[in-house]
């Protein structure tokens, strides 16, 4: 499973992060960091939450 943002549409609202912190986090410059792109598939779930959590709609989650 790989995770996708695009950093051009994210606007580092930070649901994603209070989802799955060990994925995704926001720095003190206020951008959102992608921490792993390639998570274990038994994050799935949480991970899709968080997609369709994004109010920008700036994640995607794609096998392989």
């Amino acid at each position: 499973m790989r995770v996708t943002v695009d950093f051009d549409r994210c606007a580092s609202s930070g649901a994603c992060v209070q989802l799955v912190p060990d994925v995704f986090e926001i720095r003190d410059d206020g951008y959102l960091y992608l921490l792993i792109e390639e998570p274990d598939d038994a994050r799935r779930d949480d991970l899709q939450e968080a997609a369709d959590s994004c109010p920008t709609d700036a994640i995607s989650i794609s096998d392989g």
